[in-house]
Order: structure tokens, then sequence, then C-alpha cells
């Protein structure tokens, strides 16, 4: 009886050690899987294209909101929209009073070069053109000149004070003057100046005597009127109320 149990016990235990013996030298499917030799290169290039593919989404994003920017804004380079027009169109108003022409008696004169308009005909913006140096550059102001081609006083279109006040090689004598609102008025073209900077003038006092410049000589005497509202050119013609013109 006790040899038939020891025999019965021995089975057992042999049983199991084959079972044990079976499992441990029986690989799981995950060490069979990162045994082979192209997993791990598989596996980068998968992460590789992944990464690629984000890095992707994200710039198609960015240029998507890149192109929604709104064209047409105004440069302080060029002094006029993109589109030629001026960045304001209401009459010009500083100190309660309103822009007036830099001359007496408007019927008097006439416009030698106007402001430059993209929306005008070819030939409007091709006379509105300087030509200097053999490179062609959009007027940005209006040329008055008296109808008879005779001197003239050039008057302050604007109370306010003159910040510029000198003599240059290309435009004669010029004034600036800063009023309020964001508005400066510009006067080139000068054969003198009666003003000196740091001056508060009153609108229509004689700040200077028109001339003539190098860059505009073939307009004879005449006065460079400019208008900037915040930086930015703007057509008088725009600002200056009808009863004024």
């Amino acid at each position: 009886m006790n040899n038939e149990g020891n025999k019965t016990t021995r089975k057992i235990d042999e049983s199991t050690k084959s079972i044990a013996g079976s499992v441990s030298a029986r690989p799981s499917g995950w060490k069979k899987l990162l045994s082979k030799r192209w997993v791990f290169p598989a596996a980068y290039m998968a992460a590789a294209a992944i990464i690629v593919t984000i890095l992707w989404l994200n710039a198609g994003g960015q240029g998507k909101e890149t192109d929604q920017s709104v064209p047409g804004q105004a440069s302080a380079d060029v002094g006029v929209k993109e589109d030629g027009s001026s960045p304001a169109a209401a009459p010009a108003a500083a100190n309660g009073e309103t822009l007036r022409w830099p001359v007496d008696k408007m019927a008097s004169f006439k416009t030698a070069m106007s402001f430059y308009d993209a929306s005008a005909s070819d030939e409007e913006r091709q006379a509105a053109m300087v030509e200097h140096d053999n490179t062609f550059t959009p007027h940005t102001a209006i040329d008055l000149a008296r109808t008879d081609a005779k001197e003239f006083d050039v008057l302050a279109a604007l109370s306010g004070k003159v910040t510029v006040a000198e003599q240059t090689p290309a435009n004669g004598y010029e004034v600036h003057i800063q009023h309020g609102n964001g508005l400066e008025t510009v006067y080139q073209s000068l054969k003198d100046v009666k003003v000196e900077v740091g001056q508060e003038v009153e609108q229509g006092d004689v700040i200077a005597k028109a001339g003539q410049s190098t860059l505009e000589a073939d307009e004879g005497v005449h006065v460079h009127f400019e208008v900037l509202s915040n930086g930015l050119s703007v057509n008088p013609n725009s600002l200056i109320k009808a009863e004024n013109k």
C-alpha cells in the first residue's frame, strides 16, 4: 500500500513539473513580438509620422489665421491707404476751427499738382506722380499756384504750434505746424519763412512767402500743402469744408 501511495505522489509531482516546465519554456506574445528585429524601427517610423502630421496640421492652421488679416490697412510709411484713398473724409477741426486753404482768395489760384488718388483715371494718376532721379513717387499733397504766376503769402491753415521752420536742399524752405486732434500741416516750396520753431500761430497768419523747389521746379511759384492725420497723409479736399474752398 505504501508503494502504491508513493507512486501516486511521484506521478503528481512529475505531472506538476512537466506543466511548470512547459509554461516557463513557452515565451509570451509580447516577448515574441519584441524579439523581432523589425519592431523597434517600425515603431520609430510610426512615431515620426505622427509628429510630422501634427506639425503639418498646426502650420496649416497658422496659415489660415494669416490669410484672415484685413487688407487695405493704412501705412504710415506710405502716407495713404493701399487703395490710394485718404484715411479720413470728415472736415478736419481743431480748437473750434475747421481746416482752410493756406492762401487768400482761393478763386485766384489753380492746382499745380493734385493729391495722388489710386481710384482716379490713368491720366490723373500719372499727373500726380513726382519724378526725381528716375524714381516716381505718389504726390501726397496739393500744390497751389496763382493763375497769374505771381508770388503770394502762405497762411496757417489752422491755429497751432510751429515744430519745423527750416531750409531743405530739395524742397526750399518748409514749415510744419502741429494742431489738435492729431492734425499736422506741412508747407513746402517756400521762398522764406516768417515764423520760428515753438511759435504759436493763429489760423490765417502769414507764415511764409511762396517760392519754388528743386523737386517741382516746373511748377513755378507755388506752395506744397500737405495735411497729416495721426501721421498719415490725407487729401485736403476731403477735409476742407465747401465754404472754405
